[in-house]
């Protein structure tokens, strides 16, 4: 995949344009869609969608359409809050929907997500687009399937939730990441405190009905909305909980079902936050190893992980200066480090980046930040943060207390030096959080089809012990490994991608205990 496809699917690319197209009330998902054949074999569908030409999509984000693609949009109205439908109030989800010229013998709708949360699928159906060679989706897939992505509620262009000022994306981002003295720890509490006060000042009540369970519902008015019978999904990262929870709750409208980049839904928040910083601490080492074994490649050989680390702490000391006015802290240069490590092919860059640092250069370091974040060089960010607060702090219960995070942070600072402290305090945000919860389910997809679950040994995100974990609660589920690095697989390798299209194509499920080479 293109570097920025992958990051997305890790967060755990919403530019607002506007989309074309109709709004479509489908408030009562009942799995009635039906196909009806065409011409040449291929089916279309018979949903209430109103299509609308969107080609102005990807020239705003890329520049340029695919060739032989075309690409359409549509809104669905769907309740506001599925538990109160009588309300009336609604959210739009906005959609797009490429479509092959060649296609033939269409089997469905393809339905994308890429993580997040608040992660966009209209972007990421755009990136798809443009085939193999660029990362994208293969020919196979492409002829067979629509590519539907959409942005799910409070993402993107779907009412978009937007509560945290520029100033203090900044303000988090540039802060220690790992906030050592009293002073610091508190500084950082009262800048979270700010930050969801705002958001519940904003939003109130309606913060609850950005959850994942919500949204696992809204998939259901898509699928009916475009007029596939069952639906056939691809979710990357925060989208395999979005696609596990779909499957709980409508196992049968299923017709086969990705998931790479497994999140366990059993998991609690301490014990989720806890993988990542263990799945970030081996993908650190991982890295590490990589620049003492290949030297020529990797300017702060032989110790790398000595080299970021006297990078930070110069740092603390004396912030090397940027072109806008911002000053590497140990805080961006760690963001620089995060985002480096969801692709492989990010290793050198960030070792680049941290070299320059010692010549008084920053760009390196705040374009892979920036990158990450999602922030223009104006100053001004998407609402990618704002979504991925609202929904996990939406998701999660039994969250600790900020005593219960200061002690966490110290514990694991001990058994994850890198990552260990500052993932224990991001967990501060939901302690804090003023909205209601809403939890999603934790079950099996009872009368669900075989779900096949990629999962990638190196994966920093979404550790590869989760992939296991998610096939046996679903019941359904099929283990695929991808023995590669970074963050998911598909469509990484040859044998990653022919497992995959076979089942996406045909419902062969992938050899039990398949695993793939990295190459």
């Amino acid at each position: 995949m293109p570097r920025r496809l992958r990051l997305v699917a890790g967060l755990l690319l919403a530019t607002v344009l506007a989309v074309a197209g109709c709004t479509v009330p489908t408030f009562a998902p009942d799995g009635s869609g039906e196909s009806t054949p065409a011409a040449g074999g291929s089916a279309v569908p018979s949903g209430t969608a109103d299509w609308q030409d969107c080609s102005d999509i990807p020239q705003k984000l890329v520049g340029t359409a695919a060739k032989g693609m075309t690409y359409d949009c549509a809104t669905v109205d769907v309740p506001r809050d599925w538990n109160d439908k009588g309300s009336g109030e609604t959210y739009g989800i906005s959609m797009i929907r490429v479509r092959s010229k060649t296609q033939k013998n269409r089997i469905g709708s393809l339905l994308i997500n890429p993580g997040g949360p608040g992660g966009s699928g209209v972007d990421l159906a755009v990136y798809l687009s443009f085939g193999e060679a660029l990362g994208g989706l293969p020919t196979e897939i492409t002829d067979r399937f629509d590519i539907l992505g959409f942005d799910p509620r409070g993402v993107g262009r779907s009412d978009p939730v937007k509560c945290i000022s520029d100033a203090d994306q900044d303000a988090n981002f540039g802060s220690p990441p790992d906030p050592v003295t009293q002073a610091q720890f508190d500084s950082f509490v009262a800048l979270n405190k700010k930050i969801v006060t705002g958001c519940g000042n904003k939003y109130g009540d309606q913060l609850v009905t950005f959850s994942t369970e919500q949204a696992a519902k809204d998939m259901d008015s898509i699928r009916t909305a475009v007029g596939d019978e069952k639906l056939t999904y691809l979710g990357f990262s925060y989208g395999t909980l979005l696609g596990a929870t779909y499957a709980q709750l409508f196992p049968t409208h299923i017709r086969a079902m990705v998931l790479d980049g497994a999140v366990d839904p059993k998991q609690t928040y301490v014990q989720g936050s806890e993988t990542q910083a263990k799945g970030f601490e081996r993908a650190f080492t991982n890295f590490s190893n990589w620049c003492r074994q290949t030297p020529a490649k990797c300017p702060i050989a032989p110790d790398a992980r000595k080299a970021v680390n006297d990078a930070m702490a110069a740092a603390e000391k004396n912030p090397v200066p940027y072109e806008d006015g911002r000053k590497a802290t140990p805080g961006w240069i760690f963001l620089a480090v995060i985002s480096s490590l969801y692709t492989e092919s990010g290793w050198a860059a960030v070792a680049g980046a941290v070299s320059a640092l010692k010549e008084g250069n920053a760009k390196g370091i705040f374009n892979l930040a920036d990158q990450y974040a999602e922030r223009e060089p104006n100053g001004e960010y998407s609402n990618l943060f704002d979504a991925n607060l609202a929904v996990n702090c939406s998701d999660t219960k039994d969250v600790p207390s900020v005593d219960e995070i200061r002690k966490l942070q110290g514990e694991w600072r001990t058994k994850y030096p890198m990552f260990g402290g500052s993932l224990a305090v991001g967990m501060l945000s939901c302690s804090l959080w003023p909205g209601e919860r809403d939890p999603y389910p934790a079950g099996p997809a009872t009368g669900a089809p075989p779900i096949v679950v990629v999962g990638t040994t190196g994966d920093p995100a979404t550790p590869y012990e989760n992939t296991a974990d998610l096939a046996s609660m679903l019941g359904v589920g099929h283990v695929l490994t991808w023995e590669g690095e970074g963050h998911t697989a598909y469509p990484s390798t040859p044998c990653i991608v022919k497992a995959v299209d076979n089942y996406l194509i045909g419902l062969t499920v992938p050899q039990e205990g398949l695993r793939c080479p990295a190459k």
